[in-house]
């Protein structure tokens, strides 16, 4: 059921995503470096990765963000599970440089439970390239080896690429709709809810 929430996950983010993503890769001291451009000026651009609304615009359905030291960066991918499975639930702030860094705590996804508890570590760094263009470079490390570590790096390496496509469309076309997402994660999560309580989906 894990694995088929993941699977889920990862369909209904790249039905939203354009087909065209920046190079991307991953250095031998497993850290992830993503880098992409978007058509934003760099405040708008630090608004949407410092706000609860930011990130509902092209990160996930729900979201609680305080932009300080030690506040809240909670991104709810499925927002009808319970508490400690709905995505990045209980991370945290760890430094603020408005407006060009954000760094911040990370988990694993829930189907990798064995990794799930450890927190990894990102920075996200935003460079004005003009008036209406930022660099946006995100850096996630902190990965042990081996194991779930490995399927999380995997399942990370390709994610990231997909939230920032979602980023770029967001500034290109307008804040994603996640009217559908939703509907086909609240039928989801009833299914599971109700086989949890020992009945039929």
């Amino acid at each position: 059921m894990r694995h088929a929430l993941a699977t889920l996950l990862s369909a209904l983010l790249l039905a939203t995503l354009p087909t065209c993503v920046a190079a991307q890769g991953a250095d031998p001291d497993r850290t992830l470096v993503k880098r992409v451009v978007v058509k934003a000026p760099i405040d708008a651009a630090w608004k949407a990765w410092t706000t609860t609304d930011g990130i509902k615009s092209f990160f996930a359905p729900d979201a609680r963000i305080e932009a300080r030291p030690g506040g809240p960066f909670e991104v709810y991918f499925n927002p009808y599970a319970k508490p400690g499975l709905k995505g990045a639930d209980d991370m945290v702030v760890l430094a603020v440089q408005e407006p060009t860094m954000i760094s911040f705590t990370w988990n694993s996804p829930p189907h990798l439970a064995e990794v799930r508890p450890h927190r990894t570590s990102i920075q996200v760094r935003l460079k004005s390239l003009s008036a209406n263009e930022t660099e946006v470079r995100l850096v996630h490390g902190g990965w042990g080896e081996g194991g779930q570590w490995d399927q999380s790096f995997k399942y990370f390496d390709g994610a990231w690429n997909n939230v920032l496509a979602n980023l770029q469309k967001r500034f290109a076309e307008g804040p994603v709709d996640w009217t559908e997402f939703l509907k086909r994660m609240k039928a989801y999560q009833d299914t599971v809810d109700a086989k949890a309580a020992g009945g039929k989906p």
